[in-house]
């Protein structure tokens, strides 16, 4: 089942919490010299461009509760949303926010290039969906530090670690469309930590009022439970009848020892500029770190 098109999401809530939280990652690896491997098993298009109608982020408007609100209120925003917001701007250089960089777009503004004939750091994207494949092909387009596969990155990350820097982040963040992905997400992970053990992982979950989605959580968390950490957002009350996301969430396993403090600092502003309404649950974070 290949429905699912990041598209119409780009931009919003969710994908500012997880970007947010990506950028802080990526950051930090840069601290070090040595290079680093950037995993995506669900990378998407790449990069949206956002009103562009029929299959573009406009279809649901959802950026312009998102990203729309951070960039509008950009000049006051905490220092820890720096280099996430000049992540955004550098596919917006005339300050006119008309494209939104997916996670492997973001991902390469962070990567550095090798120096007397190393490779600098690498990312490796996988991606199944044929239009959305085609389009992260030709975003990179002759970059050597990019290799684009369009095949299951649940299966496919597996064939690619450890990588031979052995620093590195997996960004692990499928559709939830079906029952699978629940199934399939826990022993994918595992295995995964079981190849690459110094990987740090980031897995998106969406807040929904099914029992897969909290069961997630919880299985996670065990995953690394002496070296974890767990943060969401709430933006509203969950919807009447269920259907719609209201919340999101993102597991870290193995995270950097500051990311704590850094969402720290951040989620209550965060939190502030996106709520739809006053009074709401907000944020939460907890973290065990090693």
């Amino acid at each position: 089942m290949l429905s699912y098109r990041h598209g119409f999401h780009a931009g919003n809530h969710a994908d500012v919490l997880k970007h947010w939280v990506l950028a802080e990652v990526l950051a930090y690896f840069n601290e070090k010299p040595a290079p680093w491997t950037y995993v995506d098993t669900h990378a998407g298009a790449g990069l949206y461009r956002l009103g562009a109608g029929v299959g573009g982020a406009q279809a649901s408007h959802e950026f312009r509760e998102g990203i729309a609100r951070l960039w509008a209120a950009r000049a006051k925003a905490p220092a820890v949303f720096s280099a996430y917001l000049e992540a955004v701007a550098a596919f917006n250089p005339a300050g006119r926010l008309e494209l939104y960089p997916g996670s492997p777009a973001i991902a390469r503004q962070f990567a550095r290039s090798g120096a007397r004939g190393k490779g600098g750091d690498r990312l490796v994207c996988f991606e199944r969906h044929p239009r959305d494949f085609a389009a992260l092909e030709r975003l990179f387009a002759g970059d050597a530090q990019v290799r684009c596969l369009s095949s299951d990155g649940f299966a496919g990350a597996l064939q690619v670690l450890p990588p031979p820097s052995r620093r590195g982040v997996i960004l692990i963040d499928p559709p939830y469309e079906v029952r699978g992905d629940y199934v399939r997400l826990i022993p994918a992970v595992r295995a995964m930590l079981e190849k690459f053990p110094q990987a740090t992982v980031l897995v998106w979950y969406p807040r929904l009022r099914r029992v897969e989605a909290e069961e997630l959580r919880r299985r996670l968390v065990n995953l690394a439970p002496e070296d974890h950490l767990r943060v969401e957002l709430q933006v509203a009350p969950p919807p009447v009848g269920g259907r719609g996301m209201t919340a999101s969430g993102l597991v870290v396993l193995h995270p950097p020892y500051v990311l704590a403090q850094r969402l720290q600092e951040g989620l209550p502003w965060l939190a502030g500029q996106l709520e739809e309404a006053p009074g709401q649950d907000g944020w939460v974070l907890e973290a065990k770190i090693a």
